[in-house]
């Protein structure tokens, strides 16, 4: 009997000892749980939907929560001011085009930042000191439906065998309509000259067959075979080859232009935001981040040549111009204005 019961208590004495580690484990985890994410808020360009992509897959593989404010490149420059004349602002970081970040290191509003992962890239995709450093770019490419490739001797591959060509029919997003069209036009003002672009210009425009108004509709047409030939970015040309349709990148020898996305430390932010902040901008630099885009359907060419997803692109060696375009918004409103007056509808 006294055995029995010796045995029975031994075995209660088990069971809570089990019971009491059990709870103590669950309440350790709702601990972690309630335990507050670090997070940090960076400023940007970008559109909505690449910055959803990327602060989730940080999330998921760093822990840290990335609260992007995205703005217009304006309302950035005016806010990173605000922020540095005061003592300390939300902003960590900026994750925006490179001449908003160019306009914000002139204004005095960044700090540097130097790294492993940021000195691998190219000396023309970065600030020299440390203020800013480009994590991909988008070129402007020829997209060239295949089979009206077969039935051509010879592809133009410079903008003056474009303007040249007869008898072929062309797709553009209008310049009044995105970024990096317009950007297109600006950057050919400062590589040719004003007079030799709007030339160029005023010989492709007989051939366009509409001026789109978003950056895909022209690949579209040329995977459709609406035209010959598109004026595009290469992200969206290579996701519609990804989809199957017929096209060929061909890019342009004498150079083109390119959105170059790039990051940068605010000044006067927190100690912690600042520290996690620049981890996250190394990571932009990393296949991990390419492959999260990637996966999306988002292909840009990215800067540091030591990840696979630089290797992997054709055009990694392509010429872009080496004219940086620093024209102030009402020259680039009065380039445009040109344009719209002297080509688009004369």
């Amino acid at each position: 009997m006294r055995r029995y019961t010796s045995l029975l208590l031994t075995s209660f004495l088990l069971l809570l000892i089990v019971v009491t580690g059990s709870a103590y484990l669950a309440g350790a985890g709702h601990d972690t749980e309630r335990r507050p994410m670090q997070e940090f808020t960076v400023y940007t360009t970008l559109p909505a939907e690449h910055v959803s992509i990327l602060t989730a897959a940080y999330e998921k593989q760093h822990g840290v929560r990335v609260n992007f404010v995205p703005l217009s490149s304006d309302k950035i420059l005016s806010r990173l001011k605000e922020q540095a004349e005061g003592d300390t602002g939300p902003c960590a970081m900026v994750l925006a085009d490179r001449e908003t970040l160019m306009k914000a290191a002139a204004a005095g509003e960044l700090k540097p930042y130097l790294s492993q992962a940021g000195d691998q890239v190219a000396s023309d995709f970065r600030e020299e000191n440390g203020y800013w450093v480009g994590v991909w770019y988008d070129p402007i490419v020829f997209c060239v439906n295949r089979d009206y490739l077969k039935t051509q001797q010879q592809i133009p591959d410079t903008w003056a065998e474009l303007a040249r060509k007869k008898q072929v029919r062309i797709g553009v997003t209008d310049f009044l309509a995105a970024d990096a069209s317009a950007n297109l036009l600006i950057s050919m003002i400062a590589q040719f000259g004003d007079a030799a672009a709007y030339d160029i210009w005023r010989q492709i425009h007989p051939k366009v067959v509409q001026y789109a108004r978003y950056l895909s509709n022209p690949v579209r047409q040329a995977g459709m075979g609406e035209v010959d030939i598109s004026i595009a970015v290469e992200s969206e040309t290579i996701r519609y080859m990804q989809d199957g349709y017929p096209l060929q990148v061909v890019y342009p020898a004498d150079g083109t232009a390119a959105m170059v996305t790039g990051t940068a430390m605010a000044v006067k932010a927190g100690e912690k935001d600042a520290a996690a902040a620049k981890e996250f901008s190394d990571w932009l630099l990393t296949d991990e981040a390419q492959l999260a885009l990637q996966e999306q359907g988002f292909y840009f060419v990215p800067t540091n040549p030591g990840t696979l997803a630089y290797k992997s692109f054709a055009g990694k060696n392509m010429i872009l111009f080496n004219q940086p375009g620093l024209f102030s918004t009402e020259q680039k409103h009065d380039f445009l204005d040109r344009w719209v007056k002297e080509i688009r509808f004369k």
